[in-house]
């Protein structure tokens, strides 16, 4: 497979995974990170540091509205729930055994 096939099959794989992450409101971030260990969010930093990497101009908050189809204030006051203690727990669990590792 040549190069541009390569990074058009990405892009086309980003940009459904995107999709995907937009149809599916109810999956956290909290709960993305406990179960893969990523989150929109860091979705967005991969974003604006390719970005930077291409000699684009991209903050956080441009990123974050790309991966998230809107602003992310609006995107957190209409879909993001607030952590439960077992969601917090599990989260603090998964760091602590980073730090031990």
């Amino acid at each position: 497979m040549d190069q541009q096939t390569q990074t058009e099959l990405e892009a086309a794989a980003f940009r459904r995974l995107l999709k995907h992450l937009d149809e599916r409101k109810d999956a956290q971030n909290i709960d993305l990170m406990i179960l893969a260990g990523f989150c929109r969010n860091c979705l967005s930093k991969w974003m604006m540091a390719a970005a930077h990497e291409q000699g684009v101009d991209m903050d956080y908050d441009q990123a974050r509205e790309h991966v998230y189809g809107m602003p992310y204030s609006e995107w957190k006051d209409k879909h993001q729930q607030p952590a439960t203690e077992e969601q917090l727990a599990a989260f603090a669990a998964i760091e602590a055994a980073k730090k031990g590792s």
